[in-house]
């Protein structure tokens, strides 16, 4: 087991990639704390982790609520005691031209993506900072954090953004023993996603099957969606890994979407 009593607080871990990522990383043998807007949703998560022998507790948090965010620092030390991997995986999707995007939804988007992960951060960092036992900071970037697409200012915006925090805490974090990294993947299919294409259809004014081959996957290699297992298994082996030689990174899973 490659994580195996290790601490996790995985954010927006109730469904998509945050739950795919706290289902991995149990099996791995982590301590998972299910952090997520849907209460109902992060403890069936919890449960569903805990009856295949697991340990996960669910805990309600709006990663952009300072108090919430601290209140599920505090339930995850008290459940088991530190806490020793991030993921800052919480995140939502608005699409619209710029020149009619509404302000209320663009600082809605940076908020969730940006505030969320500095907030989340911040009181993973104390924790790891006091055990002195390092830790692993990782955030759920994008392909969108190395390039842009129409109709995504903010969700752009915030993706590249991600990658200069976790550089920054790389360099803070080092003489602690704390690693940060960014997972950028490609289009996974997700509700997040499903609700975007036809969205990104009536925008663009073209099919939704057009939008899945034209838009979403044109720029791959074989015409893939990447897989909840793909970033999964990325996020394991930031989590993992045994050095600090492998930290301030950005790993893209995107089926050869954007290559460096």
């Amino acid at each position: 087991m490659r994580l195996k009593d290790k601490i996790a607080v995985v954010t927006g871990a109730a469904s998509g990639i945050g739950k795919e990522i706290a289902f991995t990383f149990a099996r791995e043998g982590a301590k998972i704390v299910i952090a997520d807007l849907n209460q109902k949703g992060a403890d069936a998560a919890a449960s569903e982790i805990a009856s295949t022998g697991g340990r996960a507790i669910g805990v309600a948090m709006d990663v952009t609520n300072e108090g919430q965010v601290e209140a599920g620092r505090t339930k995850a030390i008290a459940a088991f005691g530190g806490i020793d991997i991030l993921v800052s995986n919480a995140g939502i999707q608005t699409v619209a031209p710029l020149d009619q995007f509404e302000f209320v939804k663009w600082k809605q988007l940076l908020a969730i993506h940006l505030d969320g992960a500095f907030l989340t951060t911040r009181a993973a960092l104390r924790e790891m900072y006091k055990q002195g036992r390092g830790g692993s900071i990782i955030y759920m970037g994008s392909v969108h954090s190395k390039e842009a697409s129409v109709l995504k200012a903010p969700y752009v915006t915030a993706k590249h953004g991600l990658i200069g925090l976790a550089e920054v805490v790389a360099k803070e974090g080092a003489k602690h023993g704390v690693r940060a990294n960014v997972i950028c993947p490609g289009f996974v299919r997700t509700p997040l996603v499903e609700k975007q294409i036809p969205e990104q259809a009536k925008a663009l004014g073209i099919s939704e099957a057009d939008v899945i081959k034209n838009v979403m996957l044109k720029d791959t290699v074989d015409g893939e969606f990447t897989t909840v297992q793909d970033v999964a298994e990325t996020a394991v082996f930031f989590a993992s890994f045994g050095s600090n030689a492998l930290t301030g990174q950005s790993l893209v899973v995107s089926h050869g979407w954007f290559m460096q």
